[in-house]
């Protein structure tokens, strides 16, 4: 199914990771990019649903240009819902969207036997079944639950600590 919410599991944890320097909201953005194809394909009801869009050559690309409107995008969202002070900068709107479409790759991969990810360099997916579905997902649900406690417990701390600072 296009725009499966289950990658963003590993946004998740990138975030906790990457921290500022890694837009969850980017790495969303491109993950819908990288099901257009999928998409068109289903309301086609093509044989193959995971073509160029799903390769690493597809996913750079993608990847590249989610990155380049990830930012002016993103900051035009938080500042229609009030966030106004909100900053994203090159350098996390490059990191999600190219985490984001990379990570989509290699799980998608796993998954979809019509997927050719080192397409035109090879035609085989030696990744399909390199972990049952059911984990897979198990998976990214456990990277979302500890990507998403970790960043909580940052921003918590954070704020703790400006308080502290401003305390007499």
């Amino acid at each position: 199914m296009p725009f499966t919410p289950i990658h963003l599991g590993a946004g998740a944890a990138f975030k906790a990771i990457g921290d500022r320097h890694f837009s969850f909201m980017v790495f969303g953005g491109a993950q819908v990019m990288m099901d257009i194809e999928p998409l068109i394909g289903l309301i086609r009801d093509s044989d193959v649903l995971h073509g160029p869009s799903h390769t690493l050559l597809g996913a750079l690309l993608i990847g590249t240009v989610a990155g380049l409107i990830g930012k002016p995008i993103s900051l035009a969202v938080l500042r229609l819902f009030g966030f106004a002070d909100a900053r994203i900068s090159w350098t996390a709107s490059f990191s999600g969207a190219l985490l984001g479409t990379g990570s989509h790759i290699l799980l998608d991969a796993m998954m979809h036997a019509d997927m050719r990810p080192w397409w035109p360099l090879a035609t085989g997916n030696p990744l399909l079944g390199a972990i049952p579905t059911d984990h897979l997902h198990m998976l990214c649900l456990g990277l979302g639950v500890i990507g998403a406690a970790v960043h909580a417990l940052r921003v918590l701390w954070r704020r703790r600590r400006a308080a502290s600072a401003r305390a007499p």
